[in-house]
């Protein structure tokens, strides 16, 4: 019989709706029980494309004596980590603080008012390898909630106060932004993996937001060092089994630190991510192998993480036909058997393929070879070779989609949404993909008329409905996503919805007294704690991305409002930035943006002219990383209300003008792309 998650929306929910555990969502009506009852809380938190919340569903939820124990001593609750945020992040801390670290699936036992007590991650369903079985930890909290109600009082007191702390931002004296950004990009350097790229060891994951700071730092200082960490890195990435060298896109980490074994689910928000920090790469580089990456990952997403209405899925499982990266690995008969001779060997040579393979008999594909020299040793030209791989690739992709496929998780989240609009919207722009434009502004329509419900964004979309609340990350990722896509379109309509959403957002999460965001709405729940997650971890935190977009809202209306808040967020943390540049990557590029002198450029014309997108091309080749586009078509009556960056701007003797101005100075307005080249390429 169904439990009550068969009501729910979420993928991950519903794959629990048939388990023998009486799961409830997090709700009233579990937290009213847990307290009539006098029960202690079994809080499950996961999300659809974890590997190992699937693993610990067959082995305990779906055991009937195991789901007995649970249904008899607790009220049990899951949660989708990814609708969630909120709960997830606040259980993590307490988790982490309690074990010292933390991971999905998490499971916490809490009060009957939601106070953490014990917790872990999985468990396995009898005693292995030093780990307590799932049914002896389920019995000692039991015991323990019944029988020792003054120790789960003192744990449950202890935890609560680690987590206020945790949420509290304590002021320090400022240090000189050329310090604070030397301090970082030290700490950075010891921390990079000069043999393999990245940071740390293994499991390895991609962190773009530390690239997109070490692209920042190099503009701003020329430091080559900089670079090359960057280049290093996404050059190993590309090539390593962390990228699907078949269908595009990024699997969400690497097992080991070379990057070759990954876990194999695939998350819209790395690849959105990725694919932002190979465009920034490849304006930066013009290597042409960054675009490729950019291309080959968007192209992934358009073309199997999106909905018939516009909207991206959230991820893609790791598993097909219960069997980790099974859609993803090859033999190398298989391969053999599907490509001619000729091209079977070059293809195995150039991806490593072997008899005995490299991922428990199979084959990841990763490359280990210089492509120019494998073409040379094979007598062909870098076109023939490049020719004869995609072909290959293509073929092998389409005997791939004739396997299994793993499992999609089809809800839309507007945060990850707003991430990957952002970087479609700048692919469109500086690779000129009309396709690409279409698809962005189709995203946005739907978000803006599914996702925005009188006046206040939802965090999830799915099957026809949309809800609950919307975070600050919902908030701000959105609102910078439409700001990319005005700069890709002139359109007004995205500037002043994103002006919109960003003055809700104040009045909904700003803490005036501290001076930094919440993750909650002043409305929402009320939950143990009010959470406040700064870090850029995973994803951008949500205030690291609404101080950008701030800044550069303030810039194109001239409202020092604006200015004001994202100055007073950036004091805040200006010490952990110092500290920890790890996890303040978005903030680092955020101050660097608020710190170095700005680049505001102003174009008068129809971007589908000719000679518009000639004057946006030469724009788009270059890496300016703390730019402000706005621009008008040819009716700018229409289009400089609230926007004074534009005002008083005209064409020149007819013609698309482009009007460059840095740190408060203006050049002479330009209309030739050799003109504007020269006075963009020192900005």
């Amino acid at each position: 019989m169904a439990n009550k998650l068969q009501y729910e929306t979420s993928p991950y929910l519903l794959q629990h709706a048939n388990n023998p555990v009486e799961w409830y969502p997090w709700g009233p009506e579990a937290l009213k029980k847990a307290k009539q009852e006098d029960k202690p809380i079994l809080l499950s938190v996961g999300y659809s494309a974890c590997h190992w919340c699937h693993v610990m569903e067959h082995e305990s939820f779906e055991n009937g004596d195991i789901a007995a124990l649970m249904n008899s001593s607790f009220v049990n609750i899951k949660v989708d980590r990814e609708e969630r945020p909120d709960i997830d992040s606040i259980y993590m801390q307490a988790v982490q603080a309690l074990t010292g670290h933390g991971g999905w699936p998490m499971t916490v036992f809490l009060t009957p008012d939601g106070k953490p007590f014990y917790g872990g991650t999985y468990y396995p369903p009898e005693d292995r390898r030093g780990m307590p079985g799932f049914p002896r930890v389920l019995a000692a909290m039991a015991e323990a909630y019944s029988n020792r109600k003054t120790e789960v009082a003192n744990a449950t007191s202890g935890l609560l106060e680690h987590l206020e702390n945790m949420a509290q931002i304590r002021s320090h004296e400022e240090m000189p932004y050329g310090e604070l950004i030397n301090s970082a990009f030290s700490q950075l350097k010891e921390g990079f993996d000069s043999m393999d790229g990245g940071f740390g060891a293994a499991p390895k994951f991609p962190q773009p937001m530390i690239y997109d700071f070490l692209l920042h730092n190099h503009h701003s200082t020329k430091d080559k060092l900089a670079l090359h960490m960057v280049e290093f890195s996404l050059d190993k990435m590309a090539n390593g089994g962390i990228y699907d060298h078949l269908g595009g896109g990024f699997h969400r980490y690497s097992t080991d630190g070379s990057w070759l074994v990954p876990h194999f689910e695939k998350m819209l928000y790395d690849n959105a991510l990725l694919a932002s920090i190979y465009i920034n790469a490849f304006q930066a580089t013009r290597k042409s192998r960054y675009k490729k990456v950019s291309e080959e990952t968007i192209d992934y997403i358009l073309r199997e993480m999106t909905t018939n209405e516009g909207g991206f899925c959230s991820s893609q499982d790791a598993d097909s036909e219960n069997v980790e990266g099974k859609f993803f690995v090859w033999t190398k008969h298989e391969i053999e058997n599907a490509l001619a001779d000729q091209n079977f060997k070059l293809f195995n040579e150039y991806f490593n393929v072997t008899a005995t393979g490299n991922f428990e008999g199979n084959n990841i594909l990763n490359i280990t070879t210089n492509s120019k020299e494998l073409a040379k040793s094979f007598h062909l030209t870098e076109q023939e070779f490049d020719s004869q791989i995609e072909h290959s690739k293509n073929t092998l992709l389409n005997l791939r989609n004739l396997r299994i496929a793993p499992d999609r998780d089809d809800k839309i989240l507007t945060a990850w949404n707003g991430l990957t609009l952002k970087a479609i919207a700048q692919a469109s722009s500086v690779f000129e993909r009309d396709d690409y434009l279409a698809a962005a502004i189709n995203n946005a329509h739907f978000i803006v008329n599914n996702l925005i419900i009188n006046n206040r964004l939802c965090r999830t979309y799915k099957d026809g409905k949309a809800k609950l609340n919307g975070y600050l990350e919902d908030y701000a990722f959105l609102a910078d996503g439409l700001l990319a896509l005005y700069e890709a379109t002139f359109d007004r309509l995205w500037f002043d919805q994103s002006k919109k959403l960003v003055d809700i957002m104040i009045d909904l999460f700003w803490d005036t007294k501290v001076g930094l965001f919440y993750d909650t709405s002043r409305d929402h729940e009320s939950l143990i704690i009010r959470p406040r997650d700064f870090f850029d971890n995973a994803t951008p935190s949500g205030s690291s991305i609404a101080v950008e977009v701030l800044i550069k809202m303030s810039r194109l209306t001239s409202q020092n409002r604006y200015l004001t808040i994202a100055e007073n967020a950036l004091s805040s943390v200006h010490q952990i930035m110092a500290r920890y540049p790890n996890g303040m990557g978005r903030w680092l590029s955020s101050l660097d943006l608020y710190q170095n002198p700005s680049k505001d450029i102003v174009i008068i014309g129809d971007p589908t002219d000719p000679d518009t997108k000639a004057l946006l091309k030469v724009i788009h080749n270059s890496y300016i990383p703390n730019k402000i586009i706005a621009g008008c078509n040819d009716d700018p009556e229409n289009s400089i209300n609230n926007i004074p960056l534009l005002d008083y701007r005209t064409k020149i003797g007819g013609k698309p003008t482009v009007y460059v101005c840095e740190n408060n100075v203006c050049k002479l307005p330009v209309t030739d792309s050799a003109s504007l080249f020269q006075q963009i390429k020192y900005l």
